[in-house]
């Protein structure tokens, strides 16, 4: 009987990633038709403080084909993503009692919003920003012609690095429920954590303190939040 059960579920988790994998598909064949716009979107940041006579240029062959195709897959899986975790509730529900179906649901509900804040405020606050500021510290000899492969790998990392780096009060949450650690500990830990912000910003961001500074302190700042809510909802 528990072989059996053990079957099923791996059957349930099985179906579940092919649920899954085919609506990443499916959203994949519907923007496929509009690739060369969404990659407009993502290039505005950039080009609308570029110089007049610069733009963006293609180095590769087949780059002006395939990168708005690989940006076109990340954007899918992006906007597949609640019903991904529609998924993984529908697997993890049945064996969770009601209050920690409150609880998990809560998890998922406020990773998704803070994510979503996370590539927000990196698309319409840090790239503005950065952009500009590598644009105006160009040399004047040097036209800034950014090509297309290389400013879609870097468009993406910085949206997952910010997207990822704005769970840190959910992952701070789940740490002191869990009883790995406590408010306290993490409190006189502060120091240490603002230093490995910014350590940490350094291997994920471009190699200027600028950048690192962006994204230091916002996750700094997270780790407060974290701090704060943890001590209300914990206790409750």
């Amino acid at each position: 009987m528990a072989e059996k059960s053990y079957l099923e579920h791996l059957n349930s988790l099985r179906n579940a990633l092919l649920r899954s994998l085919g609506a990443i598909a499916l959203i994949f064949f519907i923007l496929i038709f509009f690739r060369n716009e969404i990659f407009l979107i993502f290039a505005n940041p950039l080009t609308e403080i570029l110089p007049a006579n610069s733009s963006m240029i293609a180095t590769g062959v087949v780059s002006p084909f395939f990168t708005p195709l690989r940006l076109t897959f990340y954007v899918a899986t992006f906007v597949a993503i609640p019903y991904l975790l529609f998924e993984l509730w529908n697997f993890i529900a049945p064996g969770l009692y009601k209050e920690e179906r409150i609880g998990f649901f809560g998890v998922l509900f406020s990773s998704i919003i803070l994510f979503l804040l996370g590539i927000c405020f990196a698309f319409f606050v840090i790239f503005p920003i950065i952009f500009s500021f590598f644009v105006q510290a160009s040399p004047s000899e040097v036209l800034v012609m950014t090509d297309i492969n290389e400013y879609i790998d870097f468009v993406v990392r910085i949206l997952f690095v910010f997207g990822f780096a704005f769970e840190v009060p959910i992952v701070l949450m789940l740490m002191i429920w869990s009883g790995v650690t406590n408010a306290q500990q993490l409190s006189s830990a502060r120091p240490y954590v603002i230093i490995g912000c910014f350590v940490v910003g350094m291997f994920l961001t471009p190699p200027d303190i600028f950048s690192q500074t962006l994204l230091a302190l916002p996750v700094w700042l997270l780790y407060e939040v974290g701090l704060l809510a943890s001590r209300f909802f914990i206790s409750k």
